[in-house]
């Protein structure tokens, strides 16, 4: 199957709008079947709303598999979407043409009644049926039950005849041959290539790794993508609490939660919650929704910024210049917290730290807040004072106001810091998501704590002159 240039890629839309509005529905689906399912996924999402279902129903009519893989390729509600309106029989057997992983998704989005008939109807009950009885963030949620495995007395030489005879069966790529024990249980595993390379009545039990690096069904879908990154595999296994084995999650599942994962951090540490869908088929109401409530959090929060400048307004009256350099010290602070929070987040999600690690982050990170604070406070100290003996800016003590801008910076830079950098394990603590702790919300908590430091400061540095 040809893979277009990025060039004609982005031209395949077009021309399939084109094609529609011309009736030349023939030539439609020639385009489409030239181009890889992926493609085809961003082509419909690409093209309008009005011109997704026919050209879907065009490509189904002609290529059934191709028009499912496609679909597998689409985020789940979409996908769903492009099915509804239809026969359960018929829903049915289109699903039943995907991995169970990939058409789990979709049955669950799908209307109530439209997805229970559709199950009833479906032949193959234990696969996607059974996925969806696993509970959310699972890796039984997104295994493949349909896992090659064959029982320790089996020889090399049946088990490569096994493999061809599976070869029109099995809905996903076998990357590994798991063995089992007449009870099921996971015992062993083998790649392919050692099947190949020993004499064909071998025993697979002698050519077998028995420490198989394996999974839980009810463990954190992060934990497989964390085996397979660990270890460089290409599928992991998954048991049941008995350790048989129930299905496999292969590395394209595991990018797709990597993805998902990383998707949802980026979103929460923009200061919002994380979408369920992708940004252009994310209702507008929900997207709103999702928006609002941290902007309202946010919002309330600044809101302190305000009441710490009414209670140093005696300060600000008495030394009009103190003003001039609030926005300066509290995005220094701002700034230095979301750095360290957006660190710690990455390593506590990757693995790099965990919840024991927090007085060695909180040694090295004083010392860091401490470092950047002084750097800034220099260069905030010799702006001031420079600009003051130069251009006689700030008044008579400028050299105070100087020292008062340098050292706030470093209180605030270290605040910031130490804040930034403490929040995510606390979070996690907490039970909540670390990413949640984004950097909106450093920034805003120290503004408001930048400003105390900075008229305490002030007040201890002016008492007597400007104060």
């Amino acid at each position: 199957m040809a893979i277009p240039s990025p060039l004609k890629h982005d031209l395949v839309p077009h021309t399939v709008i084109r094609l529609l509005a011309a009736g030349a529905t023939d030539h439609v689906v020639k385009l489409l079947q030239k181009q890889h399912p992926a493609d085809i996924a961003r082509i419909l999402q690409r093209i309008p709303d009005r011109h997704r279902r026919p050209t879907f129903d065009l490509l189904v009519g002609h290529n059934r598999t191709l028009a499912m893989q496609a679909l597998a390729e689409l985020a789940p509600t979409l996908g769903a979407s492009l099915l509804e309106d239809r026969a359960a029989d018929e829903v049915a057997r289109l699903l039943e043409t995907l991995p169970a992983d990939d058409a789990a998704p979709i049955l669950e989005r799908l209307p109530d009644d439209l997805s229970t008939r559709a199950r009833d109807a479906m032949s193959r009950r234990g696969g996607a049926d059974r996925l969806l009885q696993q509970g959310d963030r699972t890796a039984g949620r997104i295994m493949n039950p349909d896992v090659f495995a064959l029982p320790e007395t089996t020889t090399a030489g049946d088990a490569v005849a096994a493999l061809q005879r599976s070869a029109g069966q099995q809905a996903e790529m076998v990357f590994y041959l798991y063995v089992t024990d007449r009870d099921g249980h996971l015992v062993g595993v083998t790649s392919l290539r050692r099947l190949l390379v020993v004499p064909p009545d071998t025993p697979i039990h002698r050519i077998m790794t028995s420490d198989v690096v394996r999974i839980g069904e009810d463990e954190d879908q992060q934990e497989a993508a964390r085996l397979v990154a660990s270890y460089n595999l290409l599928a992991v296994p998954v048991v049941d609490g008995h350790n048989k084995l129930v299905g496999s999650i292969t590395v394209d599942d595991v990018i797709d939660v990597m993805d998902d994962r990383t998707t949802k951090d980026i979103q929460k540490l923009g200061g919002l919650e994380a979408l369920d869908e992708p940004y252009t088929q994310t209702p507008f109401g929900t997207l709103v929704k999702k928006r609002a409530r941290w902007l309202i959090v946010l919002f309330i929060g600044e809101m302190l910024t305000a009441t710490a400048m009414a209670y140093y307004e005696e300060e600000i009256a008495s030394a009009v210049v103190l003003a001039l350099f609030v926005p300066l010290i509290i995005s220094s602070g701002g700034n230095s917290g979301s750095q360290a929070a957006s660190l710690m987040i990455r390593a506590l999600a990757v693995g790099e730290l965990t919840l024991r690690d927090w007085w060695r982050v909180m040694h090295r990170e004083v010392l860091s807040g401490l470092a950047l604070g002084s750097i800034l406070g220099a260069i905030g100290f010799a702006r001031v004072a420079v600009w003051g003996r130069v251009f006689g800016a700030y008044g008579e003590h400028s050299l105070l106001v100087a020292l008062t801008v340098g050292f706030s910076l470093v209180g605030v830079v270290l605040w910031g810091t130490v804040s930034g950098s403490m929040l995510p394990f606390i979070m996690k603590r907490l039970g909540a998501d670390p990413a949640t702790s984004s950097a909106p919300f450093v920034a805003t908590l120290v503004d408001v704590t930048g400003l105390v430091i900075y008229f305490t400061v002030a007040a201890l540095l002016l008492q007597g002159t400007l104060l």
